[in-house]
């Protein structure tokens, strides 16, 4: 076993398949399918009253995903659809941007993650994106301003297909540990472990998890103690068999037993959103915030379905 701080080298074995899958990544068949193009407009009677809907929820959507793609306004969003329907020589209607705008707030999202049958291993961690404030440049020359604002997501990832099966949006002073029991209740099908770094030491966290009938894998603080009573509770056992075992072992032994070095995926799934979509939020209200978020991260599930980097170690 290597020791802490020793760094391994990686080598990409399947270089030429992934190559194809980020070239694929810019098709617009990708993100244009024919599913999409069906379903466009919105057929459904409404019971409310007033004018009724003309797109479908499937079109905000796509129009959503183009535009965190490519980095798109949503005015640019409008006129770059309108052109791809010319070229295409579609006779559907597109969106206007305030009407993207409007429809954003109440669009449900769900991300499209492959089925499993086992149960799977989700990791989880949370970073901070910027909404609104200065940029580093003016902080950098001028010092802190009040309206740097950020956002926290929350996200869980499958450890072993690398797609983000859970996320929410929060204020950036909500703590991590808060969100979890909201997480797991997001992912599809059955949970087998979740591993997490010290944000996650608690006992809201142990017990979620444990209620999942998941296996806990969450990093103790530095000063976690065993308990002391002769009954402690479930939670607490699980917690101080943790303790035990890095006591035995060491942190970094405990870390690869348990498979808790797995919380690495969460971090890379970060490092992905973030060159992929950059490090900020563009809309202005908490409700398009939040969708706006789940829209990249649905779309990051999409290439990662096209094919992910197989690394193995060469030293």
């Amino acid at each position: 076993m290597a020791k802490p701080g020793f760094t391994f080298r990686y080598k990409v074995r399947n270089w030429p398949e992934y190559n194809r899958a980020l070239v694929r990544r810019g098709h617009l068949t990708l993100w244009i399918d024919e599913a999409a193009l069906a379903t466009w407009l919105h057929t459904e009677h409404g019971a409310r009253c007033g004018r009724p809907r003309i797109y479908a929820d499937v079109a905000i959507e796509c129009a959503l995903v183009l535009k965190a793609v490519f980095h798109l306004s949503l005015r640019a969003t409008q006129g770059f659809l309108e052109s791809v329907f010319r070229l295409m020589e579609l006779e559907l209607p597109v969106p206007d941007y305030s009407t993207l705008s409007r429809r954003q707030t109440t669009l449900d999202v769900s991300l499209p993650v492959g089925r499993r049958k086992l149960a799977r291993h989700i990791v989880i961690d949370a970073t901070g994106l910027k909404v609104y404030g200065a940029g580093e440049w003016q902080l950098r020359k001028h010092g802190t301003m009040r309206r740097r604002t950020w956002r926290k997501l929350h996200r869980g990832v499958d450890e072993a297909t690398k797609e983000v099966v859970a996320v929410d949006v929060t204020a950036s002073r909500v703590h991590d540990s808060r969100r979890l029991p909201k997480l797991l209740a997001m992912v599809p099908g059955p949970i087998g472990q979740v591993s997490g770094d010290r944000a996650y030491d608690t006992q809201a966290s142990y017990e979620s998890v444990l209620n999942c009938k998941a296996v806990p894998t969450l990093a103790p603080r530095r000063n976690a103690r065993c308990t002391r009573g002769p009954d402690p509770p479930p939670w607490r056992a699980v917690r101080d068999a943790t303790i035990r075992a890095i006591g035995k072992h060491g942190r970094y032994g405990w870390r690869v037993s348990s498979g808790c070095t797995r919380q690495s995926v969460a971090e890379n799934a970060v490092s992905r959103f973030k060159a992929l979509f950059g490090g900020r939020l563009f809309a202005r209200t908490f409700e398009n915030q939040h969708v706006e978020a789940s829209v990249k991260c649905a779309a990051m599930n999409r290439m990662t379905a096209l094919g992910m980097p197989e690394s193995g170690r060469v030293l």
